[in-house]
């Protein structure tokens, strides 16, 4: 009978996968490059500890302001604002639409308008807002520089000097204009603009001369008169017309409709001495600086005095010429 060993169970094999040739070369090319790489490029000891830290360096100082003048739209009134002069009632508006017309009775006319307060319509000069109450004389160029040089007879460099300052601070100074800081801003130019313009408004002719009476607004140069041929019937006067977005249309439309004691109900707002010429864009008064840099939203603004004169001035049915474009409009 024949012996029977007991089966004893084998431990498989992994299977030898040999490795490509190529990947072969591959690995000992890399371990030979890290050998000699560690050789020739050893670790660099530790540098031990660094110095004490010691009293941080400041940050450079800025660069000096430019020469360019500062943007209108960046400026802020020179001087805090009167009493009476509301926040809401500064942003005077267009109603776009026409206004629901109707005939107002003689006892509604027989009311004015509320005045506005003491030292609403003072000539306050837009200003860089860290010269707000500065009484120094300005550095800064403003954004009428140019302009404002040349008025003066300067050298229309649009820098501002020495000189400059002192010349447009005793132009200030002369027109009531505060803070009488030298900076050449929109109040300062608009005042010598209206000035140019007092002699003749319409010498470059583009209001029609006819034999009835017209109202005339230069968006251009931001004034408006009334004339009747050739004679000059009313003004010439400040305006503020529409802001980007809300321009006041050109054209020529007639006054539609005039109410002395408007309010505006889409804003809440007042509007003294309207006069209706085109849509919800009218002449009517405000109650700040009419030399602001916002714009209105389409209608024409003048101060309360100038548009209560202009109420007598014209009359519904009259024409109104409108022709340019706001400056930054």
């Amino acid at each position: 009978m024949t012996e029977r060993r007991p089966h004893t169970p084998q431990t498989p094999r992994t299977p030898h996968i040999p490795l490509p040739k190529r990947l072969t070369l591959h690995l000992a090319a890399l371990a030979t490059c890290l050998t000699l790489c560690g050789a020739a490029y050893p670790v660099p000891p530790h540098p031990g500890p660094g110095p004490a830290p010691g009293p941080v360096a400041p940050d450079p100082a800025p660069d000096p302001a430019p020469d360019s003048p500062a943007p209108v739209d960046a400026l802020v009134p020179g001087e805090p604002r009167a009493p009476g002069q509301v926040v809401y009632l500064m942003d005077t508006p267009d109603q776009v639409l026409p206004p629901l017309v109707y005939e107002p009775t003689a006892a509604e006319e027989a009311v004015e308008p509320a005045a506005p307060a003491a030292g609403v319509e003072r000539l306050v000069e837009y200003v860089p807002g860290n010269e707000v109450g500065v009484a120094a004389c300005s550095r800064q160029a403003g954004p009428y520089q140019r302009q404002v040089e040349r008025w003066l007879k300067l050298p229309a460099d649009g820098k501002q000097s020495a000189a400059d300052c002192a010349a447009i601070r005793r132009f200030q100074t002369d027109h009531g204009i505060r803070p009488n800081s030298g900076f050449a801003g929109p109040a300062t130019w608009g005042t010598m603009r209206l000035l140019a313009a007092r002699a003749n408004p319409n010498a470059a002719g583009h209001c029609p001369v006819r034999r009835t009476r017209i109202a005339c607004v230069d968006l251009d140069r931001q004034i408006m008169w009334v004339q009747k041929q050739t004679k000059v019937t009313f003004g010439p006067v400040a305006i503020r017309s529409g802001r980007p977005g809300f321009a006041t249309r050109t054209g020529t439309y007639p006054v539609y409709w005039r109410h002395k004691n408007h309010w505006s109900t889409i804003y809440n707002a007042p509007m003294p001495y309207a006069q209706f010429f085109s849509g919800g864009q009218a002449f009517h008064a405000i109650y700040d600086n009419i030399y602001s840099t916002v714009g209105s939203r389409g209608c024409v603004n003048l101060t309360y005095s100038d548009a209560k004169r202009l109420w007598g001035a014209l009359a519904k049915g009259d024409p109104v010429h409108i022709w340019g474009r706001r400056p930054g409009a």
